[in-house]
């Protein structure tokens, strides 16, 4: 870690992907390894983010609860070594994966940046999850996996297709081979792959991320036309979801961020932002350093490594 944070001293965010610390496979039994958060070994990690001045996203751990369960926990740690954030995987890939659900989502803020939103590997199959962390103002979802199976094909095209959905950018880490299949990428809000592993080998990944291209994208629309968080008038009735139990109220959809975004008429344009996609290994500093919003992050997938520089915000 130290020996990338040198070698690339203007990314802001470190990932890396889901049970990076354990080089645990997810059928694996996890109480091998499972451990509680106060484990001092996590503590060094955020002395390490402190040390370096970064944020620091080192995948997700077993965790063993207070009451003795076993969850995939994602961790995040902010360049004061706080440790800010941490997710329970709400949706195991069972049968293979045993470790118990967790039951809520997470978001949490980047100051001058953004919001992030938190995904385990399976979560991005499950349309709904995506969709809560964009309602909950996610701008960027950070989606860490350890996808070894065929099926990674296929889930690429769901990271671009929840990109697309919910207006938001997606980064999907994934370990690189032999545990994983690799093939990072990360997705902008209008569903384009701005930068992606093309093999299974180990690598890092660095791009820039532009925190208000998901405002923009929501604002202005998908493709420049479709406004799906603007959808629903305060006045429209309920739209009942018996898959659910529940239904879409118009009123809660239009409660959170994204939904409280002006129309075009109202609101002046947003400023452009100079195009510094990091799509190497080797950011454009200068550029970053010149751009009015955003941030660099880094992708660092099980040494499938990814890094994304952010731009912040004025």
């Amino acid at each position: 870690m130290r020996v990338f944070a040198d070698r690339y001293p203007q990314v802001r965010m470190w990932v890396f992907p889901e049970l990076h610390l354990d080089s645990a496979e997810p059928w694996r039994n996890p109480d091998e390894f499972a451990t509680p958060l106060d484990d001092e070994r996590l503590a060094a990690l955020g002395d390490l983010a402190r040390e370096l001045g970064v944020w620091l996203v080192p995948g997700s751990v077993y965790e063993r609860g207070d009451d003795g369960s076993i969850y995939n926990t994602s961790l995040v740690y902010s360049p004061e070594g706080e440790r800010v954030s941490t997710y329970r995987k709400i949706f195991p890939w069972r049968p293979a994966e045993v470790s118990t659900p967790g039951s809520s989502f997470e978001v949490f803020d980047m100051p001058g940046y953004g919001r992030v939103g938190m995904s385990i590997c399976y979560d991005v199959w499950y349309p709904e999850h995506t969709r809560h962390l964009a309602w909950m103002g996610a701008e960027l979802v950070l989606n860490l996996v350890q996808t070894g199976t065929s099926d990674r094909e296929q889930e690429l095209t769901i990271v671009r297709g929840n990109a697309i959905m919910n207006q938001v950018w997606i980064a999907s880490i994934n370990s690189a081979a032999p545990t994983g299949r690799g093939r990072s990428l990360l997705v902008d809000p209008q569903g384009v792959v701005r930068a992606a592993c093309p093999e299974s080998g180990p690598e890092v990944l660095t791009v820039l991320v532009n925190f208000e291209d998901a405002t923009a994208a929501r604002q202005y629309g998908t493709g420049a036309i479709s406004r799906p968080w603007s959808q629903f008038r305060q006045e429209d009735a309920p739209i009942p979801l018996p898959l659910y139990g529940g239904r879409i109220d118009p009123a809660v959809w239009n409660s959170e961020a994204p939904a409280a975004i002006p129309s075009p008429a109202e609101e002046p344009p947003l400023p452009q932002a100079p195009l510094a996609t990091v799509t190497s290994a080797i950011p454009v500093v200068d550029a970053a350093a010149e751009a009015p919003s955003g941030g660099a992050l880094a992708l660092t997938p099980h040494l499938d490594t990814s890094a994304i520089p952010v731009i912040p915000r004025n």
